[in-house]
């Protein structure tokens, strides 16, 4: 299974459409996304002991279960979203990503935004010691959307195809 992770800070977004639209454009890689992001408590060093809230235990199993993770995330003041830096966070002393495969998506309005989260996300998979085995901005006004899905032209499919495949390894 693949764990699917939006790290908008909105639980209903664009970036996680674009997850559920990665996930029905290839049923195969069984990839599943919940919410279980937004539900943590902001980080603290006190809470993080071999007693974690539950809501931190059941991230970190998730995350730990997972055979490879997919990251969509917007940009935020030339950043990533505080939800997601904060569920880094939750991973840190645990080790869960310790060499676990990832794909990094950038989802921004359009082209050259992204660029700063993604350098961000590379740098906190980079501390938590994960495997980042591509990197993939990808453009709201670039792809067209019917309600529920995005619909993804030949060239960006088989780029998410080959994403997908290298997290297959």
């Amino acid at each position: 299974m693949f764990y699917a992770i939006s790290g908008s800070g909105a639980r209903k977004s664009k970036n996680g459409a674009l997850l559920k639209s990665i996930a029905r454009e290839f049923p195969d890689f069984q990839i599943e996304q919940d919410e279980l992001l937004w539900d943590l408590p902001v980080f603290q060093p006190s809470l993080d002991t071999s007693t974690p809230p539950d809501s931190a235990f059941r991230w970190r199993k998730k995350c730990g279960e997972a055979k490879a993770i997919i990251i969509s995330s917007p940009e935020y003041l030339h950043n990533i979203p505080a939800v997601l830096k904060n569920g880094f966070e939750w991973l840190k002393s645990s080790g869960e990503l310790h060499e676990k495969r990832v794909l990094p998506i950038t989802f921004t309005p359009h082209s050259p935004r992204g660029d700063y989260a993604m350098n961000s996300i590379v740098n906190s998979l980079t501390a938590l010691k994960a495997n980042v085995v591509a990197k993939f901005p990808l453009y709201q006004n670039e792809l067209e959307y019917d309600d529920h899905y995005y619909q993804f032209d030949q060239v960006t499919q088989e780029m998410i195809l080959t994403g997908l495949q290298m997290l297959n390894e």
